[in-house]
């Protein structure tokens, strides 16, 4: 009774919270799109928040099957990922400056591996916010402020790099929703980090960074570096143990010792992520970035 009392302030507050930054987001992209500015991120950031609630929604309602779209949805996401950071932002990085273009990249990486334990840490915490919502928004923020950074300092980058980025808030909230759908809880909490990354990148778009290259090689290079840690936290691992071992167990009524399946999974992992990175080389194609 006290954890079911003591739920409902927490999904209140997050309701609450995420309809304010649905509205935040609703304004700021207006003022972007009436200033002639941020265009792309505001799509970008729609995209994103579109994402993450169809994911949620069918995360919510998904009941057998749902190991095999786990392991799709991730690795068209990863797959996705990890080209667009290979193609659009390293590159870029390191002709504004290859060393200061490395160190960047290194830090992101590293970044990108710490922002887990403060995701972790942040669920042990009291807060006014589902936890699973909160660990999700904490990422929402760095990626919104990332994404902005960059289209901020070169606005003329094609707007395929940050669809491609976004690609894995479809996965993250149908991951995400089946965790809380299984425990008993609401996914409404999942608005706040769906709109969350929209709401800073387009924030950040709209202030003007004047030109640096070793600052702009810096910002690359970081991005590149967290992306591609997302990206490759993204592979699906069909380890047991897992959580698409997990999936597995649930489908199978609690039995996930099914080798023969995980095996199909691993291959179907595989071709997923490769899927993903044809995706990325298609679109670039057919738009003429490549």
């Amino acid at each position: 009774m006290s954890d079911t009392i003591s739920a409902d302030p927490a999904r209140g507050r997050s309701i609450a919270l995420g309809a304010g930054l649905l509205v935040l987001l609703c304004c700021l992209s207006g003022a972007a799109l009436a200033a002639g500015r941020a265009g792309k991120v505001v799509g970008i950031g729609w995209v994103a928040f579109g994402a993450m609630a169809l994911g949620a929604v069918l995360g919510a309602r998904a009941d057998a099957g749902s190991a095999r779209g786990l392991v799709w949805g991730y690795g068209l996401a990863s797959g996705a990922m990890v080209t667009s950071a290979a193609v659009f932002l390293v590159p870029q990085a390191v002709g504004y400056d290859p060393r200061l273009a490395g160190f960047g990249l290194a830090t992101g990486v590293i970044a990108g591996f710490g922002a887990h334990t403060v995701g972790h840490r942040l669920s042990h915490r009291d807060l006014p916010i589902d936890r699973t919502a909160a660990q999700l928004t904490a990422h929402a923020l760095a990626a919104g402020a990332i994404i902005g950074a960059v289209y901020a300092t070169m606005p003329d980058l094609g707007v395929v790099l940050g669809l491609a980025i976004v690609s894995h808030k479809g996965p993250a909230g149908y991951a995400a929703a089946r965790r809380l759908r299984i425990d008993d809880r609401p996914v409404t909490p999942l608005l706040v980090p769906a709109a969350a990354l929209g709401v800073v990148a387009v924030a950040v778009t709209l202030l003007r960074v004047p030109p640096n290259p070793a600052v702009d090689a810096v910002v690359f290079g970081f991005a590149a570096g967290v992306f591609l840690h997302v990206a490759m936290d993204f592979l699906p691992d069909c380890e047991i143990g897992g959580e698409i071992h997990a999936a597995v167990t649930r489908d199978a009524g609690g039995d996930g010792h099914d080798h023969a399946l995980l095996d199909r999974l691993r291959t179907h992992a595989v071709a997923s992520t490769v899927v993903g990175g044809c995706c990325v080389l298609v679109a670039s194609v057919a738009l003429g970035v490549v």
